[in-house]
């Protein structure tokens, strides 16, 4: 169980991945799914909270001279722009600097700037935090993902990931909750009640910030980072926990891999590896990430327009709708994930996809002939939402999984980046710009386009989608510090196909 440092080649081999991969559940690895995912139920709480409050901060007396559509439109743009530039910078310092220093770096810049948020008394001030609450949100996709793949064993990673990022939609679910509280004025004033949603999700994410300090470093990081002896230390006190707690003796792992051990790893190589080595994989995560991006920005951050503005729904009874929405979200994630690591990834992603495609034309096309009222518009959206939230899970999953471990932070960061960008700051703008005239046929339009992106994806999914459920992440891709003479352990822990191939 022991690793065998060499001084002299700076290599070292080790059994740290199969050791972990053969864990059986535990206490240990739901302190890892609390401390790390619960930052998505700020997310969801932030994103919900100004998308159900458009209406009332472009209200007169609300503290701010914004208008709803600039809600919707350009503050929900910069939170995207802030979130693919946080990705890259802090997922460049996630692969250099370890997992757990950025996951508490992520969240503390993520935590100042909804503060200052809170405190916003211009536009030029709300539109600036907007993107640096972005830019941390960012960064904790790339820390966090890499760090739930790498420490949670394979047969539970697929439904652990999605339920994970599905969290998000818990809240919403408070944050649409929330929203119907502090925008009734017989109980705060207009410009305080929208300050006070911004501040508890301060408060809350203090607590989280807490807890997190108890989750470790990957240890798959360690030993390629130089720090070997520090993973073999960590992962055999995890064994020891473990086995105390079921009262079982663990067995063997089967497996060794010899590495040889870097600081850091260029921007070159890493390029490299994802456009040159699997291109395949490449597109298959462009297109996860653009799809999902443009449906669900654009939809999160204007339901409650498209209430208010086709439905004649108050501004301050949009939360009991999104609310049923962001429920059937998290329900997606949670009833599905279990079939992402038994039926596998690519039934499950080109399904869950081009299945969500399809109900949303479906919905374009009711909502066109006229035949949906606020309520059955918002039952549409919970189906379509169903199977689009755990597709849209899986993308996260998908490029976290998918490319060697010297660059999973990175090519997190890089499909969420360019993928959102895409279709993440296009899709608010569009939605905005469309749903804003009042007239029906440019919805429609704005639901076709959220539809086709995500059929397209689908389809790319079943041709392109990688089968890595139930195996260890050293053979979905061998890593790239690992050395190629070592025989045996190199052909079991490598990669299912040639690592110049997709």
């Amino acid at each position: 169980m022991s690793s065998a440092p060499s001084a002299a080649t700076g290599t070292v081999t080790t059994k740290v991945p199969a050791r972990l991969d053969r864990l059986p559940w535990s206490r240990w690895h739901w302190m890892i799914v609390i401390g790390l995912g619960t930052v998505w139920i700020l997310d969801g709480l932030e994103v919900t909270v100004v998308g159900s409050m458009a209406g009332r901060l472009s209200e007169e007396g609300s503290g701010l001279a914004v208008t709803d559509a600039q809600v919707t439109g350009i503050a929900a743009a910069l939170y995207v722009a802030g979130a693919c530039s946080g990705a890259l910078f802090f997922g460049w310092l996630t692969d250099r600097y370890g997992r757990k220093k950025l996951f508490l770096v992520t969240l503390a810049v993520y935590l100042a700037a909804t503060a200052l948020t809170a405190v916003s008394y211009s536009a030029w001030w709300f539109f600036l935090f907007r993107f640096f609450t972005g830019f941390g949100i960012g960064g904790e996709y790339a820390a966090i993902n890499s760090a739930i793949d790498e420490l949670i064993p394979s047969k539970y990673r697929g439904r652990v990931d999605l339920i994970i990022n599905g969290s998000y939609w818990l809240g919403a679910v408070g944050g649409a909750l929330l929203s119907v509280v502090a925008l009734n004025t017989d109980l705060f004033p207009k410009d305080i009640g929208w300050r006070l949603s911004f501040g508890l999700g301060v408060a809350l994410g203090l607590v989280i910030l807490l807890v997190r300090r108890h989750v470790p470093e990957s240890p798959r990081w360690m030993f390629i980072h130089g720090r070997s002896e520090g993973a073999e230390e960590l992962v055999a006190g995890v064994e020891r926990r473990i086995e105390e707690e079921k009262g079982v003796t663990l067995p063997e792992p089967a497996t060794a891999i010899t590495i040889r051990q870097r600081r850091g790893t260029g921007f070159v190589e890493i390029g490299r590896t994802l456009m040159r080595a699997y291109p395949k994989r490449a597109v298959l995560g462009f297109s996860l990430f653009i799809g999902q991006a443009f449906l669900y920005n654009a939809i999160t951050f204007g339901f409650g327009s498209i209430l208010v503005t086709f439905f004649d729904v108050p501004t301050a009874s949009t939360g009991y709708f999104f609310a049923v929405i962001a429920f059937g979200n998290f329900l997606g994630p949670l009833l599905l994930g279990r079939l992402f690591d038994t039926v596998g990834r690519r039934p499950m992603i080109a399904g869950t996809y081009i299945l969500s495609g399809l109900l949303l034309f479906g919905t374009a096309w009711l909502f066109d002939s006229g035949r949906l009222d606020a309520t059955t518009m918002t039952l549409s959206w919970c189906a379509v939402l169903f199977f689009a939230s755990a597709g849209a899970s899986s993308a996260y999953l998908t490029v976290s999984e998918i490319f060697p471990m010297e660059t999973r932070a990175m090519a997190i960061a890089f499909f969420y980046a360019t993928g959102t960008a895409a279709g993440g700051i296009s899709g608010p703008l569009l939605f905005a710009g469309l749903t804003e005239s009042g007239v029906v046929s440019d919805a429609v339009l704005a639901f076709s386009i959220g539809a086709a992106l995500m059929v397209a994806a689908g389809l790319v999914a079943l041709f392109f989608a990688v089968a890595a459920e139930g195996k260890a992440l050293e053979e979905i891709a061998r890593p790239l510090s690992q050395t190629p003479e070592e025989g045996e352990a190199a052909a079991t822990a490598g990669p299912t196909e040639p690592a110049t191939t997709s």
